[in-house]
């Protein structure tokens, strides 16, 4: 007892200093484990963009963590020039928002073509929600403020079907939802996608034309030209925030965001970023898989 009276707050002041930086991730295991820098891995074409002839990986791709993500001031968006995939199509990214409730909504990625929003995929209320074309948006999989999330959204052209997967895992579809594809002429022409931010008429109900600019992060931003299966996006979230694409032959798009805007799928779509940061203290919120 008289030990414990003289060295007890000794021993309290540790042990809150330990719980500190635990919540801090300093003895998180992927805190010690190597970074990948920018541009470690990329898709290489030697036929030249578009080909996905002999298409291949070249560099570190063992799904490394990088070594930045891109971080998003609530004003701020990556603007990216590309074609979108008049067929199948599957987009998939990585993010982080510092606040989610019941009241905040906030746009992740936004595919603008045609004057508006031709497809939308963001947080409304709190869960994650997605939507291609004008079709019934999904909605579901609730979101903590802080934490580190895979989202995708998979479009099947001969079933008309939209899923949508959080984490790896089914959270809702809707079916038979063409609708404005290709009636509208999404699907087929110049595009430009926004990162963070919305330009266009945003999803058609809910209504979600209120989506707010991103404050948080966004990292490898993966669109295929194809509608991957469940088992593929499962095994696209067991890599982890730092992996490579699955499917090279119908990968159109690579944005790892690791310290730069660059497209690595080797069709040289280069994003260009207007007010966005990276940063490498980001793995306060990452639960490997």
């Amino acid at each position: 007892m008289e030990y414990l009276m003289t060295y007890g707050w000794a021993i309290l002041i540790i042990a809150v200093v330990l719980g500190a930086l635990f919540q801090l991730g300093v003895f998180n295991a992927s805190t010690f484990a190597p970074r990948a820098p920018p541009g470690a891995c990329q898709v290489f074409r030697p036929n030249g963009p578009g080909n996905a002839q002999v298409i291949n990986l070249e560099g570190v791709c063992n799904g490394e963590l990088p070594q930045y993500v891109s971080i998003f001031n609530g004003q701020s968006y990556t603007s990216i020039s590309t074609q979108w995939p008049p067929s199948d199509v599957t987009s998939v990214l990585w993010f982080e928002s510092n606040a989610i409730s019941s009241s905040y909504d906030a746009t992740l990625f936004d595919l603008n073509q045609n004057g508006g929003s031709a497809t939308t995929i963001g947080i409304y209320n709190g869960n994650v929600v997605g939507s291609y074309w004008g079709a019934a948006p999904i909605s579901g999989g609730v979101v903590n403020a802080g934490k580190w999330y895979q989202l995708a959204l998979v479009f099947n052209t001969s079933s008309t079907t939209q899923l949508l997967y959080l984490d790896g895992a089914y959270i809702g579809e809707c079916a038979s939802c063409s609708m404005g594809f290709p009636e509208r002429g999404y699907g087929n022409g110049p595009t430009t996608i926004y990162l963070g931010e919305t330009f266009g008429a945003g999803l058609d109900s809910p209504d979600t034309n209120s989506l707010v600019p991103l404050s948080g992060g966004i990292a490898n931003v993966q669109i295929y030209n194809a509608s991957l299966s469940a088992n593929e996006i499962q095994a696209l979230y067991l890599e982890g925030i730092g992996g490579a694409p699955i499917k090279l032959s119908n990968i159109v798009g690579w944005w790892p965001l690791n310290g730069n805007a660059n497209d690595y799928s080797g069709d040289g779509n280069n994003g260009v970023p207007s007010g966005v940061t990276y940063t490498n203290q980001w793995l306060t919120g990452y639960t490997p898989p």
